[in-house]
């Protein structure tokens, strides 16, 4: 934790995530305002004291609508990364200490590989239907094959160690040493895979929203809000330009935070350090 602390990427993704986090767990103490609710008298107003980040083309509050956009999309990474913990680390660790097994699922993860990751997405989402929950299935899909990518190479080396051939000499079954000796040596870099994960989810679901293949309107999402707002990018930029920095923000935070987590992790940078 203390070199966590001193490491200033760490620090910075940790500040620029907790602040977008804050704001979309006290959405409700931070507005007053409904994100959903139209005054046509109030169209366009610009940021100002009373409206911070302005109104849109339908009057409604872009502060109360970016707020409750980052709650919907924080929501959506993080059930994209519950997924891909879940499923990634059974599949990489399968195909990683059962060598019968390796060669068939490498080939299918290769397969959804093989795909650009947002059109791969756009068509699954496009197959199932526009929702939330659907884009969640789509990303966790698409991005499950690279996170049993890395578990598997971690389990490669582990299952080679002298402390998982003293529990087999032991006569521990195979389960028990996948769990109790391989997995907790695998989790450093499937925690800094899970996090560069998160960031590109929640940009993916920005996406697919743009795209209007997520959370349909009027539910506030980063990506439709910036949709919406693109017609209207002369006469109120602020529309799209404040969505679009927080998310960016966002991204960059959790990106940062994987870099100080993967140098304060990694065995490897710890000895040139």
């Amino acid at each position: 934790m203390r070199r966590l602390l001193r490491h200033k990427l760490f620090v910075t993704g940790s500040i620029l995530v907790g602040l977008v986090t804050f704001g979309a767990i006290f959405a409700d103490l931070l507005t007053i305002a409904d994100p959903t609710r139209m005054s046509v008298r109030t169209r366009f107003e610009p940021p100002s004291l009373e409206y911070i980040f302005g109104t849109d083309n339908f009057g409604r509050s872009q502060w109360a609508r970016v707020l409750y956009g980052a709650r919907l999309s924080l929501m959506i990474g993080l059930g994209v990364v519950v997924l891909n913990a879940i499923f990634g680390t059974l599949v990489g660790a399968l195909a990683g200490y059962f060598k019968s097994l390796d060669n068939i699922l490498m080939r299918v993860a290769d397969a959804f590989m093989a795909f650009p990751v947002i059109l791969l997405a756009i068509g699954i989402t496009a197959a199932l239907g526009p929702s939330s929950v659907n884009a969640v299935i789509a990303l966790a899909a698409v991005y499950t094959p690279r996170t049993a990518r890395v578990v598997r190479a971690s389990v490669l080396v582990a299952r080679e160690m002298e402390y998982v051939q003293a529990a087999r000499a032991c006569g521990a079954g195979d389960w028990r040493i996948i769990r109790r000796h391989v997995m907790p040596n695998c989790m450093a870099p499937l925690i800094v895979q899970l996090t560069f994960i998160f960031a590109y989810a929640v940009l993916s679901e920005a996406v697919l929203s743009f795209l209007g293949l997520g959370a349909q309107p009027p539910t506030p999402t980063w990506g439709n809000i910036i949709a919406e707002g693109r017609q209207y990018i002369r006469e109120a930029p602020w529309i799209t330009v404040i969505p679009g920095l927080v998310l960016a923000a966002t991204v960059l935070g959790l990106n940062l935070l994987g870099d100080g987590l993967r140098d304060v992790l990694d065995p490897r940078l710890k000895v040139q350090q």
